[in-house]
């Protein structure tokens, strides 16, 4: 026998104005002129201009329509948003240091790796065949200027894409005509290769040129780790032989596809906010662009004139005023969306202008403050999530150049004073020590660890690492140079 029973449940709901807002305010200044053109386009009730005459409210016309409107509300269970939202941000740790999201910026066009290569390719006695086999291999060649897909990958790829039918041997054979183009290393499949590659066609006169290419050639295992003390032996040769070979290589571009006028993924950071110091006074403003010049359309407006003074009882007039009304709904929307989005960034920060005030007024790095989100959110009265939407992929312009936001988050190192610093402080001054470290014995993560702790930050090796990998700098084996 069936029951009926009664339950009770809390669901948070995300408004589609909610929604909105919170896309609205993740994006960067550069990207907020699209937005409103992509709205204008879509939302004919949104005007560019100022709003000259008061927005006026129709009653008779709410009256009627509130709650046929609102029996449509497309809210949206919470879970069900997230589920597709991008969390970058609030992912971001304390010290910030998580990859930006890359955004392709437009550049001025130029001539690509691609199109140098086919130029020379041009100039190659090929059958039909080979042309197929080069413009397959040249189509394969990554942005860096490597081929990594195997030979017998290409094969296939020839036979079931093209119909040509090959062996790995034919495609070495115009392969090696192909890595004889500028620049020089291109279409190499290790880096082992490209740098023989270069070698090659460097004077064959050279003595040190014909010992370069035995060491990579014989001892590239040994050469990639740096232990040059055993090719020493292993070759019989003196320091100083030794030591110009070494120039000759590491002079070599490991990276040939970065040449040639091949921009990859530049950047350009555009300001979201301007902070002047006026007499020792700091002053915050909103780069321009974030604040719009946005209104209602008064045609759409009067329409919903024109239906109270007509008859309610037309169908087609009611689905039509019906659409009207979304439509306004939307633009207002969408303008108090803009107004709350510089609201919240002007609040946000102001809140890390004052918690780092020191460094603002000096430009010093060793007065930035240990602060993360969470400190952030405490000064506003906002949830994490909030400031991390504002800090994701936002720059402030200062007297000492511009920032991006996520540069002022940073966890804390106790000092022997009982007193936080910065972590990026601590990653300054580890960055000096290897700037600065004797490089026949570049310093251990254990040596690194002691000099910092004799200075008075109390930090472990693993963090030393962990700081480093950072900063992108590589063990203390590797660093060693003669």
């Amino acid at each position: 026998m069936q029951k009926l029973s009664l339950s009770q449940s809390l669901q948070q709901k995300l408004s589609p104005q909610q929604i909105q807002f919170i896309k609205l305010l993740q994006i960067p200044t550069v990207e907020l002129d699209n937005r409103i053109e992509e709205e204008l386009e879509i939302n004919p009730a949104l005007e560019e201009g100022m709003d000259d005459e008061p927005e006026q409210k129709d009653d008779d016309f709410d009256d009627d329509f509130d709650d046929e409107y609102k029996d449509r509300s497309d809210d949206i269970d919470i879970d069900t948003y997230l589920q597709n939202e991008d969390y970058a941000g609030y992912k971001m740790q304390g010290d910030g240091n998580y990859p930006e999201e890359e955004r392709d910026m437009p550049l001025a066009t130029g001539s690509s790796l691609t199109d140098s290569l086919m130029q020379q390719f041009g100039y190659l006695a090929l059958s039909e065949q080979q042309r197929i086999i080069g413009l397959q291999l040249i189509g394969s060649i990554e942005a860096d200027g490597y081929i990594r897909r195997s030979m017998q990958a290409i094969v296939n790829d020839l036979a079931f894409s093209q119909n040509v039918f090959t062996d790995a041997e034919e495609i070495e054979e115009v392969l090696h005509k192909i890595q004889t183009f500028d620049p020089r290393g291109i279409a190499a499949r290790t880096l082992q290769e490209c740098l023989l590659l270069q070698l090659r066609r460097k004077d064959s006169n050279e003595p040190y040129n014909v010992l370069a290419i035995r060491i990579i050639e014989e001892f590239f295992e040994e050469f990639s780790k740096k232990h040059y003390d055993k090719i020493q032996r292993r070759l019989n040769i003196s320091d100083d032989s030794l030591k110009r070979v070494i120039d000759i290589i590491i002079r070599l571009n490991p990276k040939p596809g970065s040449v040639e006028g091949e921009t990859g993924n530049i950047q350009y950071l555009t300001a979201d906010f301007i902070l002047t110091n006026n007499g020792g006074k700091l002053e915050l403003t909103l780069n321009s662009k974030n604040a719009p010049e946005l209104r209602i359309s008064r045609s759409f407006a009067d329409m919903l004139d024109t239906y109270d003074k007509s008859s309610k009882q037309n169908k087609n007039l009611r689905e039509t005023v019906s659409f009207v009304k979304q439509k306004l709904d939307a633009a207002k929307w969408f303008i108090d969306a803009i107004k709350q989005r510089q609201q919240t960034l002007l609040r946000t920060m102001n809140a890390i202008v004052r918690f780092q005030y020191d460094f603002f007024l000096t430009g010093d790095e060793s007065k930035l403050r240990p602060m993360i989100l969470k400190d952030i959110a405490t000064l506003i009265d906002m949830d994490v999530s909030t400031v991390s939407r504002v800090a994701n992929s936002k720059a402030i312009q200062t007297e000492f150049g511009i920032y991006p936001l996520k540069y002022f988050f940073s966890e804390g190192i106790a000092t022997d004073s009982g007193e936080d610093v910065s972590s990026r402080e601590v990653k300054n001054i580890l960055r000096d020590l290897i700037d600065n470290e004797p490089k026949l014995q570049p310093l251990s993560d254990d040596k690194l660890e002691k000099v910092l702790n004799d200075r008075g930050y109390n930090i472990a090796r693993r963090t030393v690492a962990k700081y480093r990998e950072q900063l992108n700098i590589p063990v203390a084996r590797l660093r060693k140079e003669l």
